[in-house]
This record gives C-alpha cells, sequence and structure tokens, in this order.
C-alpha cells in the first residue's frame, strides 16, 4: 500500500492521504475546487469549480503513476442539483472523450463556499 502527497493540488483538510494505491489501483479522496497555489481565492462557479478540481485530481493522479484517463470510476458531489448543468460541462470540456463510470451526488451543503468534491478510482498508468 502506497500513500500518495503532491503539492501540486490541495493539502487534505483532515487525517487521510490525498490517494492511496493498492493492487494496481489508485483510490482518490475527495477533492475541492480550491486553487493549491491560492488556497484563499474565491473559489469561482460551479463550472470553475469543478475544472480546479479535476486539475487538483489529475495532479495526485500524477503523483501516483496514473492520470485522468485511466479513471474507471469518478463520483461527483454537487451542493444543489441547480449546478449540476454547469458541472456536467465543465467536466466533458476536461475529461473529452474519456467516459468512465460516473455518479452524481446532491447533498445539503459543503463548506462555503464549495458546491462540488470529486472523488475517483483510477487504474495504474499513464
Amino acid at each position: 500500500m502506497k500513500f500518495i502527497h503532491t503539492d501540486k493540488a490541495v493539502d487534505p483538510a483532515g487525517h487521510y492521504s490525498q490517494a492511496v494505491v493498492y493492487g494496481g489501483v489508485v483510490y482518490a479522496a475527495g477533492v475541492l475546487g480550491k486553487d493549491p497555489s491560492n488556497p484563499d481565492a474565491d473559489p469561482g462557479d460551479a463550472a470553475q469549480q469543478t475544472r480546479v478540481a479535476l486539475a487538483n485530481l489529475a495532479a495526485v493522479l500524477e503523483e501516483a503513476g496514473s492520470d485522468l484517463h485511466h479513471v474507471v470510476r469518478m463520483t461527483i458531489y454537487v451542493s444543489g442539483i441547480e449546478h449540476w448543468g454547469a458541472v456536467n460541462e465543465a467536466y466533458a470540456e476536461v475529461m473529452g472523450d474519456h467516459k468512465p463510470a460516473r455518479a452524481i451526488v446532491p447533498v445539503k451543503k459543503f463548506v462555503d463556499p464549495y458546491v462540488v468534491e470529486i472523488v475517483a478510482t483510477a487504474a495504474l498508468g499513464g
């Protein structure tokens, strides 16, 4: 088992790893759309938060020896289903032709001002 950390993504806010690699699989923790180079900046709207969260996820996957095109499953938590259109559009821009299995889970609320959190499972390789 290998615990992953990179300074190119946001540091964990609690007692957990950014990802764990085990048995050829990368299990990435939930990531927010927080800019690691400027964590106090306004994260923007749901679409911007999605793009930044996916960039954070990409950095974690890269550190683990994978990438976004090796993601097999993604779960997106959204605080308000009204954000879903913007999230889906930004997600499609970033992910392109790669379409992993995915779920959207509406949740009541995150810590303001965040409205999106993304969790992923990926195969090693990249």
